[in-house]
């Protein structure tokens, strides 16, 4: 007599069955994993797949649980709680992080959101600490574990004994754009071609974004377009939605920013177009590391964000700060 050999419950699958069983809509337990929404689709029809029987009745209205995922869902929970509890002892107390996402709402924010979804069994600490230079000093001094931003500056800035034995990954090239008073002529626009930053009196060092190495490339993205690029900067860093609004409402000029630019009260984001102007992000962290789990969560949260939205995809002939 032959025992019979049950399909494997993967993890992770198990993980995405909870969050659509917790919120019973793809779409925000998607947003709640920092995945895409047809990519949690297809994790929760493999794990169908696997048990053999639908876990989730779906409709264009709704989303319920199935007497089958009704029967999953609390096994499922005492599973998870089950290995993640595993793994941390298995650790032995290796289970923390310290990531330098620049600031709150940018584009490491999000793969670091992706990576804590991804890797509950690291308590991950988001840490602002801004430009590269001074986060790859941290990182040699063991002081940070991984941080994001334009490498290739960082490279050119802290040459030495702090950037030695870092690894890196070019993660995004995020488009740029203008953050433009509603009273602009350029808020009429759609979008708007880099030819017209050369009479636009560009401002460049307002948002949670700047660093030394965005104002470097901001100047040379102007520079480039023949553009004036002492007016822009003759003011201190501007910080916080609060402060940026108030920026553009005394100053009433364009502000150069990123595409994921968080809303701003009195102003409209205009991406920048023929040809279009790309910024780097890249993950940064010491050097032989790359086995310690949170690390693997955020290159596995980068990469998904990357294919879901084409971040690794440069529009032809855009502007590169380091081309």
């Amino acid at each position: 007599m032959t025992s019979r050999t049950w399909p494997d419950l993967d993890v992770r699958l198990l993980r995405h069955f909870v969050a659509v069983a917790d919120e019973l809509h793809f779409g925000r337990a998607a947003a709640r994993l920092f995945i895409a929404q047809q990519a949690l689709s297809r994790d929760v029809q493999r794990l169908e797949e696997r048990v053999g029987m639908a876990l989730f009745d779906r409709t264009s209205r709704r989303v319920a649980l199935t007497p089958a995922g009704e029967l999953l869902l609390p096994r499922a929970r005492r599973l998870l709680v089950l290995h993640d509890e595993t793994v941390r002892e298995l650790r032995g107390g290796e289970t923390t992080l310290l990531v330098n996402v620049v600031a709150p709402g940018l584009t490491p924010a999000r793969v670091l959101t992706g990576a804590r979804a991804q890797e509950p069994a690291t308590e991950f600490f988001a840490r602002f600490e801004g430009g590269m230079g001074r986060a790859t000093a941290l990182l040699g001094e063991h002081r940070l574990d991984a941080t994001f931003g334009r490498q290739g500056a960082a490279e050119s800035s802290v040459r030495g004994a702090a950037a030695s034995g870092l690894a890196h990954r070019l993660i995004r090239w995020e488009p740029l754009a203008l953050l433009v008073p509603v009273r602009s002529a350029l808020a009429e626009q759609s979008a708007v071609p880099l030819a017209a930053l050369r009479d636009a009196q560009v401002c460049w060092l307002a948002g949670d974004h700047v660093t030394p190495e965005w104002e470097d490339a901001a100047r040379r993205l102007l520079q480039s377009c023949g553009a004036p690029v002492d007016g822009g900067g003759a003011h201190p860093y501007v910080h916080s939605i609060e402060e940026l609004a108030y920026h553009v409402q005394v100053r009433e000029s364009p502000v150069l920013t990123l595409l994921d630019q968080a809303p701003v009260p009195g102003a409209v984001l205009r991406p920048l177009v023929e040809p279009g102007a790309v910024y780097p992000w890249s993950l940064v962290w010491r050097a032989g590391e790359h086995h310690r789990p949170g690390l693997r969560a955020l290159l596995e949260s980068a990469a998904e964000l990357a294919a879901a939205e084409g971040w690794l995809t440069v529009p032809e002939l855009a502007w590169r700060p380091d081309a």
